[in-house]
Formats: structure tokens, sequence, C-alpha cells
């Protein structure tokens, strides 16, 4: 069986995140002690107890996901003996979740992980001013009919596919004004559904331009070594395994499409059938199966997950 191992994005914290894990296992508490000297904050006090409003911050929320996702692994490497390079054929991760990827597979370190996804965050934050950028959910479109609506609401303002998710979910990013216009577009479209997301910045977007240049510098002085596994980038939806090609990606990310379905398509066309999403939410199993019917997916979020593991391996 040919099995990929998958960590999640944005948007999938959850005030308490990683707080029972911690309490139980001192894998997970090393992992939150280690992120937290590395930031010289205490992350894992925003993560337990909140205020919620400073979790959510991009700065926050994304070396969060990823601390979580971390010390979900570290634990299930303690108490199951589960080894990723053994276990897996290749990583993937959505957006920030590729940097939690390349640190599982031992390309990055835990603390310049933890480092490079505070700066992403900050970068991305600092590139566009807050109430100037959005995003949109686009529901029940395929991705060509949502080309076109990008492509109509262009005039008004920057506007760009952020993610193709699965079919029938696009987020569009860019300008607010030009993400509402494209939204009203949809809709005369025929989507289902227009959700405006909850985020500070429009990620994924020409607009993060910026943000790119910001990574390119820290990605260039940052230790990188080739991961155990190839990983799945989320701009080309193929394997690279070249640290240097690695790098570039990554500043390609900032401002590029992530494209997940085609990713996960890929992934099938490898022959992977089970993948395993390791990460708080279940959020990119569920895209998984809307993508390849023939693809099990199945989430790690939490010490009974572990368990339940355990008891299946």
């Amino acid at each position: 069986m040919k099995r990929a191992i998958v960590f999640p994005g944005q948007g999938s914290q959850v005030l308490g995140m990683g707080k029972d894990l911690a309490a139980a296992f001192l894998p997970a508490r090393l992992v939150f002690e280690e992120v937290d000297e590395a930031l010289g904050v205490r992350l894992s006090r925003i993560m337990f107890e909140g205020p919620e409003a400073e979790l959510t911050l991009t700065e926050n929320a994304q070396p969060a996901i990823m601390a979580s996702s971390m010390a979900l692994l570290r634990t299930l490497e303690k108490e199951t003996g589960f080894n990723l390079g053994a276990y897996g054929g290749y990583v993937a991760g959505h957006s920030l979740g590729e940097y939690t990827a390349l640190c599982a597979a031992g390309a990055l370190t835990l603390a310049d992980t933890a480092r490079l996804l505070k700066l992403r965050g900050q970068a991305m934050q600092k590139a566009v001013p807050v109430g100037a950028g959005a995003m949109a959910a686009i529901l029940g479109l395929e991705l060509e009919q949502v080309r076109q609506v990008v492509t109509d609401a262009a005039g008004v303002g920057i506007c760009a596919i952020a993610n193709d998710n699965s079919p029938g979910q696009v987020v569009i990013s860019g300008a607010a004004d030009a993400v509402q216009k494209a939204g009203e577009l949809a809709k005369e479209k025929g989507a289902k559904r227009v959700v405006m997301l909850p985020v500070s910045a429009p990620f994924h977007s020409p607009l993060m331009e910026p943000a790119a240049r910001v990574m390119e510098q820290a990605l260039a002085s940052t230790i990188m070594n080739t991961p155990a596994l190839p990983l799945v980038a989320n701009v080309t939806a193929s394997a690279v395994h070249d640290v240097a090609r690695i790098r570039a990606l990554l500043v390609e990310q900032v401002t590029g499409v992530v494209r997940w379905r085609e990713s996960v398509q890929y992934l099938a066309a490898q022959g992977v059938t089970f993948v395993l999403e390791i990460g708080v939410g279940k959020v990119l199993s569920g895209l998984i199966k809307r993508t390849e019917k023939d693809i099990e997916a199945t989430c790690i979020a939490s010490a009974q997950d572990i368990e339940q593991f355990a008891k299946s391996t």
C-alpha cells in the first residue's frame, strides 16, 4: 500500500489546541517548549488559553498550527514507534502545511520552522493594509468557471485564484473590491455559495509579492536538508526532492496557487491509496475524499486518535 502524510494550513486553528496532548505526553510538551523558546514568546499559552483574537493573528496562527501537528507527530512516534520515512511515500501540506511537512520529513529543524512561519505571517500581514484585501470561497463552480470570473473582475482590481481545494471549491484572493465583484459574478454563473473568509490578508495573490521577497531572503539563509520523503509541492502539484528547488517553490507559493485538488490527483496517479492527515481539524481529509473517492483518508488530531491508530496498525 502506498501512503502519504499531509499537514493542514491556516484556518484549522482552534482555541485549546494541543493543551490536552501537552498535559498527557512529554514529547508534545517538549515541542511546545522548543517553539516557545525559538520565538521568544509563550505561543503555547496563546494556543491553550487565548485570547482567541491573538491566536487568529496570522503571525501566531501559522507557527501554532505547525506546532500542534509536530506535537501530534512526535507523540505518535514515541507512543507507537511510527516512522514517517518508512510509513509513507510522500509528504504534502496545505500552504503553511508545506513547512510542517518539511519539518516532519527532517528538512527543517523545529526551531527554524517556527521562526520561518512567524516571519511569513508577519510579512503577509504587512504586505497589504488590513481591509484592503479579501478572500472568498466559491462553492459549486468548477475551476475554469472561476478563472473566467476572476478575469472579468480584474478591471476592478487585482483578483486571483488562491486555492484550488477540491471539485467545486475554489478560493479567490485579491483587492477587497475585486473579490466582492468576483463573488457577485460567481453567483450570476450559478455558484451555490460565496463565503467571504475571515482572514486578515489576501494570501496567495500577486499582492503578497513583498512577503515573497522577505521569505526568499529568510529561506536563503536557513539550513535545509533533503527531506526523508519527496514533497508534493503546492504550486506544481508534483513531487520535489531537491533542496534548491524546494526553496524556490516555497517563495513562489506565497503569491502562487495552492493546487491541492491536483496534488491529490497526483498522489492517486502515483498509486497512493491511503493518506494520513496529522493536525487539528479534518479539513484535508474531507477535501481528499471529495477529490479522489479511491483514496482512504484519516486524521490524527488528538490523543484518542493516536490510541486508535496504535490499535489499527
